[in-house]
């Protein structure tokens, strides 16, 4: 298989969610033709083996956080006359990072050539067993920083579930938000304590200002999110893929894989309640 790629400029390549095996033939034709290949490890993260490995099979391979991504000088000045391949775990464009990366690169006037890979938003669904059909908008479930604590993606769970829509919820993975380094993938009991605290935050909010939050009030009803059902989703399309119904509170009885993401369901009947309930934890 022969991929036609520039010269010189930025490859910006989709690994999938782990290992060889789940990135296209045209991925590592065109990470092993660059001449310099940056691992991007702060959205997201492959196992160290398989980054090993991936390694022993392309060539040389650097890793770069969020200021080498997101403050590209140096990326750029390689791009200029040498072929550079950004390697990301998933799906390149799924972070709006990336895509800025397209839109700089066009100001510059370097090509940019995307290779796609399997993402977690495409995948997770359907395997799940829920009907993409019937998700509302997906969130990401971050770290309390300090006082600070975001309480819009339960905002999002609770008006999505309001509606009889489902939500996809990505895990942090950076408990500092600074995209440095000393990454610690969100754990259950992580996010357990997390959706806590964001259900705490808000009602305190809402009691003070019922004005201040983006929920309606018939949204606001009953938000007892310890009793929220969830599909805990642990390395998904990956050999150790696994699932579990549980509830909010009932992540704390669980270990979870090497990265985590929750489905949080609204109303489920016939096909898709038959599906989540296989993975119903007894």
């Amino acid at each position: 298989m022969t991929v036609e790629l520039p010269p010189t400029g930025l490859l910006l390549i989709g690994l999938g969610p782990g290992g060889l095996a789940s990135m296209t033939l045209a991925a590592v034709e065109a990470a092993t033709t660059a001449d310099h290949r940056w691992y991007e490890a702060y959205t997201a993260l492959w196992p160290e083996a398989d980054i090993a490995a991936l390694e022993a099979r392309v060539g040389p391979i650097e890793r770069v956080m969020r200021p080498d991504v997101e403050h590209p000088t140096r990326l750029f000045e390689l791009a200029q006359n040498t072929l550079v391949a950004l390697l990301v775990v998933g799906d390149p464009l799924q972070a709006t990072t990336h895509v800025d990366l397209q839109l700089r690169a066009r100001d510059l006037g370097v090509p940019c050539h995307v290779l796609h890979g399997l993402s977690i938003t495409g995948m997770v669904t359907g395997a799940a067993g829920l009907s993409n059909y019937r998700f509302g908008r997906q969130t990401t479930l971050t770290y309390p920083h300090g006082s600070w604590i975001a309480t819009s993606p339960l905002e999002t769970i609770a008006i999505n579930r309001h509606l009889g829509l489902h939500t996809l919820v990505l895990l942090d993975l950076d408990p500092t938000g600074a995209g440095t380094g000393d990454q610690r993938p969100m754990r259950p009991e992580d996010a357990h304590a997390s959706l806590h605290l964001m259900a705490e935050r808000l009602a305190e909010r809402s009691l003070g200002n019922p004005e201040g939050t983006a929920l309606s009030e018939k949204a606001l009803e009953g938000l007892d999110v310890g009793t929220w059902r969830v599909v805990l989703c642990a390395d998904v399309g990956t050999a150790d893929e696994a699932f579990v119904t549980t509830t909010v509170n009932g992540l704390l009885a669980e270990q979870g894989g090497r990265l985590n993401c929750l489905l949080v369901p609204a109303t489920v009947e016939d096909v898709e309640a038959a599906a989540i309930a296989r993975w119903q934890r007894s």
